[in-house]
């Protein structure tokens, strides 16, 4: 009996998507501005001095003199794949972290976002998920089919953020990487353009003024609104 073929679904029309051009992207609460030394270096840090442990799951860092840290980021800054953002949060008025658009391939609408650094004072804010937001969006409004997010397996709270934006787990990569001298397993996450229509729904109603007390706290939580459009969530979780 002869096998029947399978084959995946038609993708008509299909057309390469932009490259990201690190043009501004900016929110309510969050601004995100291709990253420069000479613009951001000193504040960034400043945000992370003293702060070892954000380096812990990056593959370069920490950097113990603000003129180490302004090198790093001269070298960084003119790339366009992995493309830096430094990330401002607006009610703060501060630069708190860096997050990248990188392993970007137009011609088959994948890109990933990668490189996040957050430093303490911009962790778990509205500010932070704005920026992952605004990233998303760029993407899927610019045409991209799949947007990726990868960390270190052992990094849980970097696992926890993923799907809490909506991410599907895809699994895990055995010894996928040495970093700093140690085995890294690599956990896969991504969302899909198709998903992406009920996942800017949740964002754009997590985001709302709304949605926040008198004192800052959340109404409805951003993982109980992307619950239903993850296909897949992480076991470890």
């Amino acid at each position: 009996m002869t096998e029947q073929r399978r084959l995946g679904d038609p993708v008509p029309d299909w057309k390469p998507c932009p490259a990201p051009s690190g043009a501004v992207l900016e929110g309510r609460y969050a601004r995100l501005e291709r990253l420069s030394a000479e613009r951001h270096a000193a504040l960034l840090f400043g945000a992370f001095e003293g702060h070892d442990a954000v380096w812990d799951y990056m593959g370069y860092g920490p950097f113990h003199s603000a003129a180490a840290y302004h090198r790093w980021v001269r070298e960084m800054e003119a790339g366009d794949d992995p493309l830096f953002y430094a990330i401002k949060d607006v009610e703060a008025g501060a630069f708190g972290g860096v997050a990248s658009f990188l392993r970007i391939v137009p011609a088959m609408g994948v890109i990933e976002l990668g490189h996040i650094n957050l430093s303490p004072s911009l962790q778990k804010t509205r500010a932070a998920t704005e920026a992952f937001f605004l990233m998303m969006q760029w993407a899927f409004e610019n045409g991209y089919r799949r947007f990726e997010w990868k960390c270190d397996a052992n990094n849980m709270g970097s696992r926890r953020a993923a799907q809490r934006l909506g991410l599907s787990y895809e699994g895990v990569f055995r010894q996928h990487m040495i970093v700093k001298g140690r085995n890294r397993d690599t956990a896969w996450f991504a969302a899909t353009d198709k998903d992406w229509p009920a996942l800017a729904e949740a964002f754009r109603v997590w985001l709302s003024p709304g949605n926040f007390d008198a004192g800052g706290r959340q109404v409805e939580s951003l993982s109980d609104l992307t619950a239903l459009v993850r296909v897949a969530s992480d076991p470890a979780l």
